[in-house]
């Protein structure tokens, strides 16, 4: 499942589409891993870095600036299930290679956070801590930690008791306390070591 949001811009045959793509929720031991690619547009908005090190109002006001102004961008994500058919590693690209497939325009030059890339068509290049370095990347790290949030927000509602809202499917000790006394729900990746020992 992927969301979107494509350009009514033509773009010029001068200038090269790059996209940024990054993912969250490799880590966790419920819900889906997200990814999102952005291809910024000529107003960035300020104060761009790595997610993990901007506070939640600075994350939420910059995941509207950056949707707002952008050329393109897309969220893509890679399930339960498959986290656990493919591992955590194939499915963080699968999803990442789903995020960027469905930008419109598509890219010319991708440039992925990290240092392993998704098998795919486009020019790329991996850049370890290009979340903090790399404003498209930023940007992209931006959009997929917020929506991840956002859902795991949504879940603790309907999956109560395991504390999702406020730990986001991190292992924290009160998750795993919480994992022991209420049991596995569909929503927790089984292939995870703590989660697999309960079942």
């Amino acid at each position: 499942m992927v969301e979107t949001k494509a350009s009514s811009t033509s773009a010029t045959s001068a200038v090269i589409l790059t996209a940024g793509c990054d993912e969250v929720g490799r880590g966790p031991l419920a819900g889906d891993v997200v990814a999102a690619a952005v291809i910024l547009g000529t107003s960035i908005p300020d104060g761009l870095n790595d997610s993990k090190k901007l506070t939640e109002r600075k994350r939420e006001r910059l995941f509207d600036e950056i949707k707002a102004s952008a050329l393109a961008w897309s969220i893509g994500r890679a399930s339960v299930e498959e986290i656990d058919r493919l591992n955590i590693l194939n499915a963080s690209l699968l999803a990442m290679r789903r995020a960027v497939e469905s930008l419109s325009p598509l890219p010319e030059h991708v440039l992925v956070d990290g240092n392993k890339l998704p098998t795919w068509q486009f020019s790329a290049e991996a850049i370890v801590g290009g979340d903090g370095s790399v404003p498209c990347i930023s940007a992209a790290s931006i959009l997929a930690k917020v929506t991840r949030d956002r859902e795991m927000v949504a879940l603790d509602e309907t999956y109560p008791g395991y504390g999702l809202a406020k730990h986001k499917g991190y292992p924290t000790a009160q998750h795993i306390a919480a994992l022991a006394h209420l049991g596995v729900s569909p929503i927790h990746r089984r292939s995870f070591g703590p989660v697999a020992r309960l079942i």
